[in-house]
Order: structure tokens, then C-alpha cells, then sequence
């Protein structure tokens, strides 16, 4: 099979198309002819040397989701086929034609999507989920802050903030980006421009000095203080990324008087069972979205900014890096 692997740690020309021996697909693993794979921050850490793959996971091809077709099953597998279309999460190792994966951490492709929307849905959506749902604990009518809203993970968790019934909903990006939230029709009840001063005056001004009761972090160090004074009483701050740094000096005290929570949480590093109960988790309560009318608070979709072929990912890599893109971006493995 053809796969890209990370020749040494360093920028996207590192990255270089090989041929590999395909996977076998071992007890409780099914094998995955892979038609569509995302690209993911995580992946660019990784290139770099900074973000090592987990001991279960190749450790020279990056690769954090995928979607194509069944093409084997391992011994202990029930629910799934050989011709089943799937998507779902990996540890590494998805830009390649072929990939094993747990069969607990797939999701069936809803018919209505082709390969391209479908390999831009699981790590995003995933990591929005569990980020809302599970750490954050969103209850119907709170209010939601999230953080770079353009993004893979920002573009899903405006979405699952409305499907799971948020009464507000803010949304932090740059100008440019907010542009194309407002275009796509994002759910978003505030658009803050993340260059145009404290965003935290723009979060007290809209709740009346409320303050959000979750917060969706990828950035860390710069936007820490603001994210505290943002922080509704009970709120919880739920920190996915450190984009912009990984080192805060806190004031406890305004925690204290908050009573407020703030949680890290990272989805790559987590057990195979972990993995599998937050992925049944997602298919039971927002899976249906992807299917649901336009216009029905459930409605889920993945926001798509470019398609690479797998053999540009260097390019695609660049692309990435340059902040321009919207949403997610891809490789294609039939390109």
C-alpha cells in the first residue's frame, strides 16, 4: 500500500509517499481500505517531533481519522462486514491506503455522505463531543464560548452546542473566519474578533456579566485570564489545545470564588475502551444529525475546506500551517 511517512522530525518536506506492507487485522480489529483522511494539528505536532505517536500506533505515518471501506475482520468482531462503509478514530497511521482500526471505535458512514464528508467527521466531532458533553457537562439553555470557531473542532462544536440545546451560543475567530462562519450558516449567537480586543468584555456584555458556563479552549496560555474572568459561577473551562502555549500562572482565588471547573483532556492517548465508549456515545446521540433536515436543531454537518491527494500531504501540511483554511482539509488516497 501507499502511505506517508515522517522521514525525520522537521516541516512538511519531511513528509514523503512510501510503499508499505499492508495491515492484518488482528483480534477485535477490522481492516480498512481508507478513501478519505483528515488532517489534524496533532499530525503537524507529530511531524515536528513534538507529539510522538502512542506504543499501539505506527510511528512514522500520522494519520488521526479516516473513512472507506470494510475490507477485513478480525477474529471476535460482530456488527461489522467486509463492504461496510465505516469512519472512525486511530492513534496514527491514517494517511495510508490502509489502515486497522478497533471496532470499537467505528461509526457506520450515513448513506447521505460521500467519502470526503465522511473523513472529515470523526476526530473533530469526537473531540467537540466529548469536550461538551462529557467534560464540559452542557445542559439545555447554558451558555457555550468556543474558541476558534473556524476550525475542524471549532466548526463541529458550534454545531453539537446547538444539537444538544445550548441557549447561547459565542463564537471566537478571526475577522476573516467569522466571515465564513456567518456564510456557512453556523449556529453562533455572538461573533467576537479574537484581534479586536478582550473577548471577555464581549462575553459579560452578551451575559449580562453572567459569564459562559463552558468554555471550549484550543489555544491555552494567551487566552487563560480571560477565559477565567468568563467563566460564568459553577462554569467549566475545557482545554482540547495549546496552540498558543502551554504555561499560566493562575489566581486560585477567583477559581475558588467561581466555584469553577477546568479540565484537560486529550482523545489520542486514551484506551481502547475509553475510546470505544465515546464513540458509542456519539452514534447514539448525534450520529442521526448527519441525516436530519436542514433547518432541525439536530442538524449536523462537516464544514470541508480543501481535498489534497495523499501524495501532497507536505503541501496539505503547509496549507494547514498557514491558518487560512476553514473547517477541515483532507487527503484523498484515490488521488
Amino acid at each position: 500500500m501507499r502511505a506517508i511517512r515522517i522521514r525525520e522530525p522537521g516541516g512538511p518536506e519531511v513528509l514523503e509517499l512510501v510503499e508499505r506492507d499492508d495491515p492484518v487485522a488482528g483480534a477485535g480489529e477490522v481492516r480498512v481500505r481508507v478513501r478519505c483522511a483528515g488532517i489534524n494539528r496533532a499530525d503537524l505536532l507529530q511531524r515536528m517531533g513534538r507529539y510522538p505517536a502512542p506504543a499501539d500506533a505506527p510511528a512514522d505515518i500520522p494519520g488521526l481519522e479516516f473513512a472507506g471501506e470494510i475490507e477485513a475482520v478480525g477474529a471476535g468482531v460482530t456488527g461489522w462486514s467486509a463492504g461496510d462503509r465505516a469512519m472512525g478514530i486511530l492513534g496514527g497511521g491514517g494517511y495510508a491506503e490502509r489502515v486497522t482500526v478497533p471496532a470499537g471505535q467505528l461509526l457506520p458512514v450515513p448513506p447521505t455522505l460521500n467519502w470526503t464528508e465522511a473523513g472529515a467527521i470523526p476526530e473533530v466531532f469526537l473531540t467537540a463531543a466529548d469536550a461538551l458533553i462529557e467534560r464540559g457537562r452542557l445542559r439545555p439553555g447554558e451558555c457555550v464560548l468556543v474558541h476558534t470557531a473556524g476550525g475542524g473542532v471549532g466548526t463541529a462544536a458550534l454545531q453539537l452546542a446547538r444539537a444538544a440545546g445550548a441557549g447561547s451560543i459565542i463564537a471566537t475567530a478571526s475577522a476573516a473566519k467569522l466571515d465564513r462562519i456567518r456564510e456557512a450558516g453556523l449556529p453562533h449567537n455572538l461573533a467576537v474578533d479574537r484581534r479586536a480586543g478582550s473577548f471577555a468584555d464581549e462575553v459579560a456584555s452578551h451575559t449580562d456579566r453572567a459569564g459562559a458556563d463552558v468554555i471550549l479552549d484550543t489555544v491555552g496560555a494567551p487566552y487563560w485570564e480571560a477565559n477565567i474572568a468568563s467563566l460564568a459561577t459553577l462554569g467549566r473551562l475545557v482545554i482540547v489545545g495549546v496552540m498558543g502555549g502551554m504555561k499560566v500562572e493562575a489566581n486560585l482565588r477567583t477559581l475558588m470564588g467561581k466555584r469553577a471547573t477546568v479540565v484537560g483532556t486529550v482523545l489520542r492517548a486514551r484506551s481502547k475502551a475509553e475510546k470505544a465508549t465515546l464513540t458509542e456515545m456519539f452514534a447514539t446521540r448525534f450520529l442521526p444529525g448527519f441525516t436530519a433536515p436542514e433547518g432541525d436543531p439536530s442538524h449536523l454537518r462537516p464544514v470541508i475546506d480543501r481535498v489534497f491527494p495523499l501524495a501532497d500531504a507536505a503541501e496539505a501540511h503547509r496549507y494547514v500551517e498557514s491558518n487560512q483554511s476553514f473547517g477541515k482539509v483532507l487527503l484523498n488516497t484515490d488521488a
